[in-house]
């Protein structure tokens, strides 16, 4: 099991597979893209599959799949498959753009994996490819419902970017009610390519949901699981749920159970620091399971207490894109 040096049990992994994104999403990265990492500084898939490995037998009982975008690695399923045979995990979830998810949609159902995250910031189609800067929003719209009709437990996670797609917040939770899914609001966070930096937002949680209360007379809100990001919600009437994800305002760092792993290696405690470590040279040389185990106890043994505590770290800006430390 571990434990960090706040008394935080650490169960959950976020690993990425690729920095690398088929979408160029304006808050992300800049429409030229960034410096993608070269192949040699990528974990191979074979050590994706060590390295869960030896993750699950620390403790980890949960593995989110991210990317960039992960169904940009071509070789996505065989990691997949190892995952769905590891005892003791269980929990493997995926986050998407859904612009490339349809040929395995049959197949993640027979691994059982069936927690998808899709990122949808609109549900207008001009909207959604003026952020995206990609024609890709039919494709995406259709992957989503299919997902949603095999059964999968969908959660639709939508950033509100001021002045770019909050008019769409109301109609998304209208589209969305005729189906069991949930709508994620997630408030808008520095990462910018190092394009952007801010020290407020306008579009903070309680700003979002005082918006849909306005729409919305009769809203209960939900128990929520002690580790959740999510504030949850229920609108009478509608099939799903709406959640609030105070990713800026931070109210959720007390119970953080998670840690990150980019696809070139770095030991990522908090989405608001830097690196802890890199593990890729480590994977590649002697004593692999022993060494790991070794680092990730040191990585999480000097965790900040708050995201406010780990940004006190940083000198000037943002310099990430969010698609190179793991979405």
């Amino acid at each position: 099991m571990l434990i960090d040096n706040h008394n935080r049990k650490i169960n959950y992994l976020r690993l990425a597979v690729t920095d690398r994104c088929n979408l160029r999403c304006n808050y992300c990265m800049p429409s030229e893209g960034i410096n993608f990492a070269e192949k040699d500084s990528l974990f191979t898939i074979e050590e994706l599959c060590k390295l869960s490995e030896i993750m699950v037998g620390q403790g980890i009982d949960k593995i989110r799949i991210t990317g960039g975008e992960p169904f940009v690695r071509k070789d996505l399923m065989v990691l997949l498959r190892k995952l769905s045979t590891l005892e003791g995990l269980n929990d493997i979830s995926i986050t998407t753009n859904a612009t490339l998810i349809g040929p395995y949609i049959q197949e993640l159902k027979t691994l059982g994996i069936k927690n998808i995250n899709v990122s949808l910031d609109a549900i207008d189609k001009n909207t959604f490819e003026r952020i995206t800067r990609r024609n890709q929003y039919d494709t995406v719209y259709n992957n989503l419902i299919r997902l949603i009709a095999e059964g999968f437990n969908v959660r639709v996670n939508f950033i509100a970017l001021e002045n770019q797609n909050t008019q769409d917040i109301i109609p998304i939770l209208e589209v969305m009610k005729h189906y069991p899914v949930s709508v994620r609001f997630l408030e808008e966070m520095p990462f910018n390519g190092g394009s952007k930096s801010f020290n407020t937002i306008t579009w903070d949680y309680k700003k979002i949901l005082d918006h849909i209360q306005s729409e919305y007379s009769e809203i209960t809100k939900l128990e929520s699981p002690k580790t959740s990001t999510s504030i949850n919600y229920k609108i009478k009437g509608h099939k799903g749920t709406f959640g609030l994800i105070p990713s800026f305002t931070r109210t959720f760092c007390g119970s953080c159970n998670r840690l990150r792993i980019s696809a070139t290696g770095d030991v990522i405690t908090c989405l608001y620091g830097k690196p802890r470590m890199n593990l890729r040279d480590v994977m590649r040389g002697d004593n692999v399971e022993s060494k790991i185990k070794e680092h990730i106890l040191k990585a999480i043994g000097s965790r900040s207490k708050t995201g406010f505590e780990e940004q006190e770290k940083y000198d000037g800006i943002f310099e990430n894109s969010m698609t190179s430390i793991g979405g």
